[in-house]
């Protein structure tokens, strides 16, 4: 089935003006249809709570011709949710977690390359995130290169970030076994982030996927990782951290995972190394199961039974610090450099949130308890 130009021309809007995850402009555009959503939101209605004032703000900014063409030109496309090839499947969970603005179903995808991202997830298929630290041991490195070419000879394609260390070795090793696998970025689709691995990307490309949410042109920012690694555990059917700090984007993704209802496996790693701490407290906690083998690793991830949406028995959530608290101090907090005072330009340009948002999102944050002001050295966190 032909998606109608009308509909990918709105998604593309949406997608401009929107910085995901942007669960009310979503909840709109499956309300009135993304044509009409995008009409209105262009023509500056009163949309009430579904339009805020950085989409208000970003309305005239109609490039969506030029993103669409822009695209086409690097061989790659708009999947919308309108498409036959939308993961539904993958999609599917994110609509169980009402209340978290994280978990934001994508308003569109921009791909590029030549695997089809239906076939990742769904029924009797399966696949595998590889993810852990961007500053990965020996150790760590080898086992998402080697388990990674066992994943892809077993016929499981390998989803990961691209980043420099445990996501590099597994799009490598996938990529070394002639396997299928995919970088989901936090820019757009077009860019060598990090510039190291400019021609990893190329390769995934023209063998794989390349997944963002975000248009050509669009730069990396913190928030962007934090918001991106959500689609990393969605179109897998299991998350593999590898090596992972108590703190990590990595961690981040097994979290996603698991409160997607996938399963998270955990790779041991030696109780001296820092790498190890993130693992072994979600095995500690049983939010993951271990696994000391490939075989281990396939074992758990299935088979898939595409009736059970969620575990039977799933431990509790665990509160976040800034739960209950709007997007953009949501986003504002996540762009703080932990205790390193942040400037209010740079928290603009690191959170993608607008500047006469940000003072309001820091008073929110403040009242919270979750910062504090450093005199004129700027703002930090005080969780």
């Amino acid at each position: 089935m032909t998606v109608p130009e009308e509909v990918l021309h709105a998604r593309a809007y949406l997608l401009r003006v929107a910085e995901p995850p942007a669960p009310a402009v979503a909840h709109l555009a499956e309300l009135l249809g993304p044509v009409e959503a995008a009409a209105r939101i262009r023509g500056g209605a009163d949309l009430g709570p579904h339009v805020g004032a950085e989409v208000a703000a970003r309305r005239d900014d109609d490039r969506a011709a030029e993103d669409l063409a822009a695209a086409a030109a690097l061989g790659g496309r708009l999947l919308v949710p309108e498409d036959e090839a939308w993961p539904a499947a993958a999609m599917a969970g994110f609509a169980a977690q009402p209340g978290h603005a994280e978990w934001a179903v994508p308003l569109a995808l921009w791909v590029r390359g030549p695997a089809a991202v239906d076939e990742l997830v769904g029924p009797g298929r399966r696949s595998v995130a590889v993810v852990g630290s961007r500053a990965a041991s020996g150790y760590g490195k080898w086992i998402a290169r080697d388990w990674a070419a066992s994943f892809a000879d077993a016929g499981l394609p390998v989803v990961s970030g691209a980043a420099l260390g445990i996501d590099g070795e597994a799009h490598r090793g996938a990529l070394a076994a002639n396997g299928t696998t995919v970088a989901v970025l936090a820019c757009g689709i077009e860019r060598a982030y990090p510039a190291a691995h400019a021609r990893l990307l190329e390769a995934i490309a023209e063998r794989g996927l390349v997944v963002s949410e975000y248009p050509v042109g669009a730069v990396p920012a913190r928030h962007r990782f934090l918001v991106r690694n959500r689609l990393i555990a969605a179109l897998a059917t299991g998350t593999l951290l590898v090596e992972s700090g108590v703190r990590s984007g990595a961690s981040r993704t097994a979290w996603a995972a698991r409160e997607l209802g996938r399963p998270v496996l955990v790779v041991p790693g030696p109780v001296t190394s820092a790498l190890s701490v993130g693992n072994h407290t979600l095995a500690r906690d049983g939010y993951s199961t271990l696994v000391g083998s490939v075989g281990h690793a396939l074992a758990d991830l299935g088979p898939i039974d595409p009736e059970a949406d969620r575990p039977a028995a799933e431990p509790p959530r665990r509160r976040s610090p800034v739960d209950g608290l709007s997007g953009a101090a949501v986003r504002v907090h996540g762009a703080l450099r932990g205790h390193a005072p942040s400037s209010t330009a740079a928290l603009v340009r690191e959170s993608g949130v607008t500047p006469r948002t940000v003072p309001a999102a820091l008073d929110e944050l403040l009242a919270a308890g979750l910062v504090v002001r450093d005199g004129d050295r700027g703002w930090s966190r005080s969780v």
